[in-house]
């Protein structure tokens, strides 16, 4: 079971990297690469970029809840 959640933790680690990448930043970022420069006509943020929030915060709650499993797995088993 720990090495299944530190598989999911290495993909979760990854995924966090290159989605915190693809963020726009003060002065642009690689998201305006796919789309991410076209701002709504309401003046919030474009859809590219709530989308791309979501999956960021998703992939943190996926991070954090492996290495939480993984101390709990592993403190019952010490």
């Amino acid at each position: 079971m720990v090495t299944f959640l530190s598989i999911i933790l290495v993909f979760a680690s990854l995924g966090m990297v290159v989605l915190v990448l693809l963020h726009k930043g003060k002065g642009g970022g690689l998201s305006n690469m796919f789309g991410g420069g076209v701002s709504s006509s309401l003046g919030g943020s474009a859809v590219v970029e709530k989308n791309l929030d979501r999956l960021t915060i998703i992939c943190g709650l996926v991070w954090f809840t492996s290495v939480v499993a993984i101390g709990l797995l592993l403190k019952q088993t010490s």
